[in-house]
């Protein structure tokens, strides 16, 4: 199974999406929208900006 997007509503009525993995683990959830379309600009951005994101080890 592969790994998807699910938009859904909050208990406030706003949008939000979650990242789902392939075993349905949620690994990411998103802030709340007013609407759809910001919700899946949002899945958009995540999709665009992580192809080239670095990964940054931090020690604390």
């Amino acid at each position: 199974m592969a790994s998807k997007f699910e938009i859904f509503k909050n208990k406030k009525g706003e949008f939000q999406f979650r990242l789902k993995a392939g075993n349905g683990e949620i690994i990411a959830t998103s802030e709340g929208y007013t609407s759809k379309a910001s919700c899946k600009n949002g899945i958009d951005s995540v999709i665009k900006n992580s192809q080239s994101a670095e990964i940054v080890e931090i020690d604390e």
